[in-house]
């Protein structure tokens, strides 16, 4: 068994479960582009069928934070772009399509035409980036031959491509998306299907995450921990979440990057 460091207390743990956005890749860089193109192109196929997308739902529609000139600086940690499935988003859009005068069916042909152009910008552009110190971490891990797996609300296909876009795939024994699972976060069912993909019971792996909804699974779970990382909000609030956990109020302790984790064999 494997100890694992963290500034609030040390955990013996046999694997190690990660959520994916946030946790590993930088939120921003990946859906904050695929975001801006699906919104842009929603807002630009309501005009051609003479419908006005109305621009104070534009960040409410996903969970964005937007600057001045619409690009996406941040988002919603306990929102629908963080914790919800890909079917969810679709959902609200045609729901938003529809409350605009589309009908049902027009609704849900126009959000597939938009999923369908911002998933081919990601594959042409691929803006991914790794967290700080993630890369690090995860050599320590492989080092002393912990197994990892990563279960995530995206689904398992492209799941598995942005792994491959920041070349840490490898590291990972099960790869756990939502289409895998009858329910996804907050329910247990992803975690306890990755612990047994990795021979583990859910009391000896440990979960990191960004969201909340990632720390309720890990307690429906009945993992040894859970870890939320800060990695991804300013450095502000990042403190205030520490101190209060506030955005991570089930969280068992949180980071603000990866340099504040260590793993060590424990001795017997």
């Amino acid at each position: 068994m494997i100890e694992l460091n963290t500034p609030q207390g040390n955990y013996p743990v046999s694997a190690i479960l990660f959520d994916k956005d946030g946790t590993l890749l930088q939120f921003v860089s990946l859906w904050g582009s695929w975001g801006e193109c699906f919104l842009d192109q929603f807002a630009r196929k309501l005009e051609q069928r003479g419908l006005s997308f109305p621009e104070q739902h534009r960040a409410s529609l996903l969970g964005t934070v937007h600057d001045a000139a619409g690009k996406i600086t941040d988002y919603d940690r306990n929102g629908p772009l963080a914790m919800g499935t890909m079917s969810d988003l679709y959902a609200i859009a045609s729901w938003q399509g529809y409350s605009l005068g589309l009908s049902w069916a027009e609704a849900v042909e126009l959000v597939d035409s938009c999923r369908n152009a911002a998933d081919a910008m990601l594959e042409q552009s691929r803006p991914v980036r790794p967290l700080p110190g993630l890369v690090p971490f995860l050599d320590a891990c492989a080092a002393q031959g912990i197994p990892m797996a990563v279960v995530t609300a995206d689904e398992t296909a492209a799941a598995e491509s942005h792994l491959r876009w920041l070349g840490i795939h490898q590291y990972f024994t099960a790869v756990i998306g939502t289409d895998q699972v009858e329910r996804g976060k907050p329910f247990p069912d992803m975690a306890l299907l990755a612990c047994g993909r990795l021979g583990v019971s859910p009391a000896e792996a440990a979960v990191i995450g960004d969201t909340n909804g990632d720390m309720r699974m890990a307690k429906a779970a009945g993992t040894a921990v859970a870890i939320g990382i800060a990695g991804g909000i300013t450095a502000g609030l990042a403190a205030d979440t520490r101190a209060d956990g506030t955005l991570l109020p089930d969280a068992d302790c949180i980071v603000s990057s990866y340099a504040e984790l260590g793993v060590r064999r424990m001795v017997r």
